[in-house]
C-alpha cells in the first residue's frame, strides 16, 4: 500500500488571491467577537498570522506590530492578529510580554482553535505544518478586497518596514493613479501610466514635467 495520500484524499486548503473579496468570518479575539465584514469600517486592515503564542520569533513580530501600531493608525489601518491558540493563551501571552518587555499587544488577536480562519485564508500549509499557521500577511482595503499578500515560513520573521512601505505604496497608488517603482518610499517619484496610443505617445515625448527614461517609463514627483 502506498504511503502517499492522493490529492482527492487530502483536505483542500483555500488560497485567496489578490483582488478577491476577503472571505468573511466571525471569530473570538482578545478584543471580543468580530465579524470581518463589520470590522474596521472605512479603514484598511492588516491581518497577520503567527504560528504559536509563547514562541520567540512570534514574540518579536507581535511586539513589533504593537510598537508601531501608531504608524498603522496614521495610515487609517487596523491591525488584526491570529494564531491557533485559545483566548486564554493569548491573554496570558499578552500579559507575559507586557510584564517582561513593557510592550502591550492591545490589538485584537484571533483565537483560531478550530482553524476555521486559517484554512479559509490558506494560512495552514501542510508541507510546512498542519497544526501551526505560517506567517501570512493580508492587506485588505476599505472595500474588503485583498490587495497584497505575503507568506513567510515558520522560522523567518517578517520585515515591519516593508509591511508599512507596501501599505503606504498601495494607498499612494490608489490616491494618485500611479505605480510605485522598486524600493519606492514616501517622497520618491512615482511611475506615471504609459501612453495608450500615438497621440498620448507624442504628448509624452514633449512633456517636460516628467522624468523620462524612455517613452513607456516615466516618473513624476507627486507631493
Amino acid at each position: 500500500m502506498e504511503n502517499n495520500v492522493s490529492l482527492q484524499e487530502k483536505e483542500v486548503f483555500t488560497m485567496p488571491k489578490i483582488g478577491d473579496k476577503a472571505p468573511d468570518f466571525n471569530a473570538v479575539t482578545t478584543q471580543g467577537n468580530i465579524q470581518l465584514s463589520d470590522f474596521a469600517k472605512d479603514k484598511w486592515i492588516v491581518m497577520f498570522s503567527h504560528p504559536a503564542d509563547f514562541t520567540p520569533v512570534c514574540t518579536t513580530e507581535m511586539s513589533g506590530f504593537a510598537e508601531r501600531k501608531a504608524e498603522f493608525e496614521a495610515l487609517n489601518t487596523e491591525l488584526l492578529g491570529l494564531s491557533i491558540d485559545s483566548i486564554h493563551s493569548h491573554i496570558g501571552w499578552v500579559d507575559s510580554v507586557k510584564q517582561n518587555t513593557g510592550v502591550y499587544m492591545d490589538f485584537p488577536i484571533i483565537a483560531d482553535i478550530d482553524m476555521k480562519v486559517s484554512k479559509l485564508y490558506g494560512m495552514l500549509q501542510p508541507n510546512e505544518s498542519e497544526t501551526a499557521a505560517v506567517r501570512a500577511v493580508f492587506f485588505i482595503d476599505p472595500n474588503k478586497k485583498i490587495r497584497l499578500i505575503m507568506y513567510y515560513p515558520l522560522n523567518i520573521g517578517r520585515n515591519m518596514d516593508e509591511i508599512l512601505r507596501a501599505l503606504e505604496a498601495l494607498q499612494f497608488s490608489d490616491k494618485n493613479g500611479v505605480a510605485c517603482p522598486l524600493d519606492w518610499k514616501k517622497g520618491d517619484k512615482a511611475i506615471v501610466p504609459p501612453p495608450k496610443n500615438l497621440k498620448d505617445y507624442e504628448a509624452r515625448i514633449k512633456d517636460d514635467t516628467v522624468e523620462k527614461t524612455t517613452w513607456y517609463l516615466a516618473k513624476k514627483q507627486i507631493d
